[in-house]
């Protein structure tokens, strides 16, 4: 624990000052993997992009300790190397342990683990008066359930304890091709009940037309079976591979070996699929040989740079939609005719019961039973200027509260607050930030909204002409500027 203490000390005190000066304050993390538009100010935050440590990994427990801002790829490798993976690993490598707990993050294998704060088992975290305190599900059980998913609005996480399962060195992936959405639905709930599973997520690339890929983690493969790689520059996307087995097998699935870091880094080149939208923005030809030169551009924490420096997350429809799997189909429905945006990405969760803001709990909405449910992830450019994103995002949310389902708040959140505090208990969560002295912070309302006029502008601006805003993105991007710092002080 060399340095952590004192690293959690300074924290203290800076949570002391603001305190006493009843100042709020910004958590920054040095990163983000959000689409918000977020900015914050020298004067004003706790900085902790530092927290980078894994400290310990305790294989009898089959845990392993860790500050907020160790990313997925340092976890994967510092745990692999004691045979050991975290039950859900975030498929972007720069997605932080702190920020998969206080916001919202999931992967295939949620259906069986829960989200990722499912597999967190105590947290370290300094209160907003400088107190330093430890919860878990036995200690404080209600501040370690309500941190979860509350975008630090109750304090700073300063350390995570996280479970682990044994690894393999590669997942066997099938792939399964449907021809409708109930078809594609009768794939998932045979695959989530088979015990020998791992992994289960989709890709749609029309209303009618998409393949299911179920996993499970082995040491065994064919003498003759070439192992799959889908992180080197050489390597296929892993979304145009799995349309390629589609296409050439439109009838029964086709399974290969991947390694398993591989498996678990899947979606970093290309952002899932939205890379191949920087292509058609810049007029580029599309192939592996324009992929391959360009791979540098194309993995997750880069595109997301350039996408905030651009100021594009103005022009694009970004959204990660849960609603039950009983509605789920007429929810698809309804974004194939108000978007008509492909392909979309599926993945099959566990209903929760338990308050926290990453998805309310499915059975005190609207009267619908618990049951599984099914995220779909909504990211393309959308039509429309400013105003319509913003209309058409608004639809959406009034759609996914009739359906009972909620959104990941990692995306812009377009609800008003009175819509916002209908969907989430705000009575619980006012009482639970008094018990811990957070009353003075931002709320999570605060953190996740969006302002209509502040964006418009930034969407109408000259920067943001094409193919200006793309340019200035790009040399964000080579320059390694901090395009979430504000370059002057707070006013």
């Amino acid at each position: 624990m060399d340095g952590h203490e004192e690293a959690v000390a300074t924290i203290s005190r800076q949570l002391q000052s603001f305190n006493k000066l009843k100042e709020p304050f910004r958590i920054y993390h040095g990163s983000t993997n959000s689409t918000k538009s977020t900015q914050f100010f020298r004067t004003n935050i706790v900085d902790t992009s530092g927290f980078t440590r894994v400290l310990k990994i305790d294989p009898k427990e089959m845990t392993a300790v860790v500050e907020p801002s160790v990313c997925m790829e340092q976890l994967v490798r510092a745990t692999l190397a004691r045979g050991f993976v975290p039950p859900v690993v975030m498929e972007f490598p720069g997605i932080t342990v702190g920020g998969g707990f206080c916001g919202m993050s999931f992967e295939s294998s949620s259906y069986k683990h829960g989200l990722f704060q499912d597999t967190i088992c105590a947290i370290e975290i300094v209160l907003a008066d400088g107190e330093i305190v430890h919860a878990s599900p036995t200690e404080r059980a209600d501040l370690f359930q309500g941190a979860a998913g509350s975008f630090g609005t109750l304090g700073v996480v300063t350390l995570l304890a996280i479970r682990l399962v044994p690894a393999s060195q590669y997942v066997e992936l099938s792939y399964t091709p449907f021809q409708s959405w109930v078809h594609a639905m009768e794939i998932v709930q045979v695959a989530i009940k088979d015990p020998a599973i791992d992994f289960v997520d989709g890709i749609m690339f029309s209303l009618e037309k998409g393949t299911i890929m179920s996993g499970r983690l082995t040491n065994k493969k064919a003498a003759e079976a070439q192992v799959q790689r889908f992180t080197r520059a050489r390597d296929q996307w892993f979304y145009r591979e799995a349309e390629k087995w589609m296409n050439h097998s439109p009838m029964s699935p086709r399974t290969t070996i991947i390694r398993l870091e591989d498996y678990l880094f899947r979606y970093d080149r290309g952002a899932f699929f939205t890379g191949k939208y920087a292509f058609q923005y810049f007029l580029t030809p599309f192939n592996r040989v324009t992929r391959f030169l360009l791979d540098p551009f194309m993995h997750t924490k880069t595109l997301y740079h350039a996408f905030h420096a651009s100021g594009l997350l103005n022009t694009y429809i970004v959204q990660d939609v849960a609603v039950p799997l009983s509605r789920s189909e007429e929810f698809i429905k309804y974004c194939d005719q108000a978007f008509s945006i492909y392909p979309l990405w599926l993945c099959p969760l566990k209903a929760r019961r338990e308050e926290n803001f990453s998805i309310p709990p499915v059975a005190r909405r609207n009267g619908c039973p618990e049951e599984l449910l099914i995220n779909v992830g909504i990211w393309g450019p959308s039509p429309h200027n400013y105003k319509g994103l913003f209309e058409s995002n608004r639809a959406m949310e009034k759609k996914i509260d009739q359906l009972s389902g909620s959104k990941c708040m990692y995306a812009q959140v377009f609800f008003t607050e009175e819509e916002f505090w209908n969907t989430y208990d705000r009575r619980w969560y006012d009482s639970l930030r008094a018990k811990y002295k957070a009353s003075a912070l931002p709320d999570v309302y605060s953190k996740v909204r969006t302002d209509f006029a502040v964006q418009e502008r930034a969407a109408s601006n000259f920067w943001s002409w094409w193919p200006l805003a793309g340019v200035w993105g790009i040399l964000q991007v080579l320059l390694a500027t901090d395009y979430l710092l504000a370059k002057k002080t707070h006013p």
